[in-house]
């Protein structure tokens, strides 16, 4: 069965009912996040049934704190493909709106979980809140399960070896501190920015190093500068590649985006979708005094970035 996603919790169809659900945000689907979706996974195939995620869009955050810089890890569809792989049959989308927000943490478990979407197990972090006012927590939803006939697990913490926790909050500050291998650490593997490619200035075709526009959009921004990258094209191909995360000062100043040159690829890409993962964070943008001394720079670029993603070529 392939994941299906599922819009809302009213007249949710009788083959979408029954899961065994994991809830959260699962912004990044971090090692964490696994490790409540593993909770779930058991349950589903103890009681032989199937498995869900139960998540929010848009986040909570766009709602209460709307003037907040980007924040977000992944698009819907990045996530859905990476639930998809832990072998998650349905997504649910909740809405979170004006009567989401207002919900207390009973009438969720209530009129959400158990009348919407029927659920039969529920697996929860063992730090999380929910309902208005984040007054639910894994104690009351157990209470919940108890009284409306699901049963609930609680998912013990991640750490490092240090004791830290992963979480979508470290992930982030990694970026921006342009520690992409830390991030990867927590996530379980590489950051990747997804979009697609747009028609930028044809510079660098027309210096020898054509490259891939996307913009960043809803993403976290991470700290801006020059990345060792893999990208995957929409037939499934990795390519590695050097790219500037910025806002080309040398050139023209644009909007905050990724501009990735493939090596050893000379394919028409625009208007399809690619993901470029950032492996390796190699220098900050900078700003060049010509156009030679950029291009001196960039080849700089791509020895030592072929030496992180392509050794050997």
């Amino acid at each position: 069965m392939r994941l299906k996603i599922v819009h809302g919790w009213k007249d949710v169809s009788p083959e979408e009912k029954g899961a065994a659900v994991a809830l959260g945000n699962f912004d990044g689907v971090h090692r964490g996040h696994q490790q409540v979706i593993a909770e779930a996974a058991r349950a589903a195939r103890e009681l032989k049934v199937p498995l869900g995620v139960v998540t929010f869009d848009p986040h909570p955050r766009r709602l209460f704190r709307p003037t907040e810089p980007a924040f977000r890890l992944m698009t819907i569809e990045q996530q859905a493909r990476l639930l998809s792989d832990l072998g998650v049959d349905f997504l649910y989308l909740l809405p979170f709106d004006f009567e989401m927000a207002t919900l207390d943490d009973r009438a969720f478990a209530e009129r959400v979980l158990h009348q919407g979407l029927g659920i039969r197990h529920v697996a929860v972090g063992f730090d999380i809140s929910f309902g208005k006012g984040r007054t639910g927590s894994p104690q009351a939803m157990k209470a919940y399960g108890e009284e409306l006939g699901f049963s609930v697990s609680v998912a013990e913490p991640v750490a490092n070896r240090d004791g830290e926790k992963f979480s979508s909050t470290g992930v982030r500050e990694a970026l921006r501190a342009g520690h992409p291998e830390e991030a990867a650490r927590i996530l379980g593997r590489p950051f990747a920015i997804e979009g697609v490619v747009r028609r930028g200035q044809q510079l660098g075709r027309q210096l020898g190093f054509p490259t891939a526009n996307v913009e960043i959009v809803d993403y976290v921004v991470p700290k801006l500068g020059v990345y060792a990258t893999r990208t995957r094209l929409p037939d499934g191909r990795v390519i590695p590649g050097v790219a500037n995360l910025g806002n080309n000062p040398t050139t023209g100043e644009v909007e905050t985006r990724l501009e990735t040159w493939l090596f050893d690829f000379d394919e028409d890409l625009y208007g399809q979708v690619i993901e470029t993962q950032l492996i390796a964070f190699l220098r900050p943008e900078l700003k060049f005094d010509s156009i030679e001394l950029m291009i001196q720079q960039i080849r700089c670029d791509e020895t030592q970035a072929r030496a992180i993603v392509a050794p050997g070529f």
